[in-house]
């Protein structure tokens, strides 16, 4: 690999991983291009060269975020068992992450507000709707629910979990808020699909 092209590199890493610090201690509006700067070393050149402006840099760090939780949720269905177990754990995963700073700042709280919340949900069904769905229709094959119920159940529990995490994120206490939403959200899926 060409050295400029791995300097490159180097130091687009090093603004994002500076980036999602300052996004999460301080969230996007307290957050500016002089700061990522000062506290990167890196010059506005470099910065503009990566990124076009903050909404660039922002972007790149949520992708940075959605791929580490992307990461923790499919560990936690390792070994669930079926498809059904499988998605229990990771809505669960999901909503434990609502505590993560990162995810709470930088996911939960401003990137609604940053891209607007339809292109937020737009991002999110995208990556996660198309898993619940597929469970979903498994649960239905295996007789636990209509199958006429299939699609309006995935939007149904894309949005719970993703309310949940919202509430723990908004919460005073979010470390606090966790163990009861993840009890009542578990309690619903039971409900909803059963053992």
């Amino acid at each position: 690999m060409n050295r400029n092209v791995e300097r490159g590199a180097a130091t687009r890493a090093h603004l994002i991983e500076v980036a999602t610090r300052l996004f999460s201690e301080r969230g996007y509006d307290g957050t500016s291009i002089e700061a990522v700067l000062a506290e990167s070393g890196a010059s506005r050149g470099a910065l503009y060269h990566h990124f076009p402006g903050k909404d660039a840099l922002f972007w790149a760090v949520g992708e940075g975020v959605g791929c580490r939780i992307g990461a923790q949720v499919l560990a936690a269905m390792e070994g669930a068992g079926d498809p059904v177990a499988e998605l229990r754990a990771g809505l669960l995963a999901w909503i434990r992450l609502a505590c993560d700073p990162d995810v709470r700042q930088i996911v939960l709280i401003d990137a609604p507000a940053v891209f607007g919340w339809q292109r937020w949900r737009e991002l999110d069904e995208q990556g996660n709707l198309g898993a619940i769905r597929a469970a979903l229709a498994y649960a239905a094959e295996q007789g636990r629910l209509d199958p006429g119920h299939v699609e309006t159940f995935a939007h149904t529990i894309l949005a719970a979990a993703n309310e949940v995490a919202m509430m723990i994120a908004r919460a005073e206490d979010p470390a606090a808020a966790v163990s009861a939403e993840e009890s009542a959200f578990a309690a619903f899926l039971d409900r909803l699909l059963g053992d």
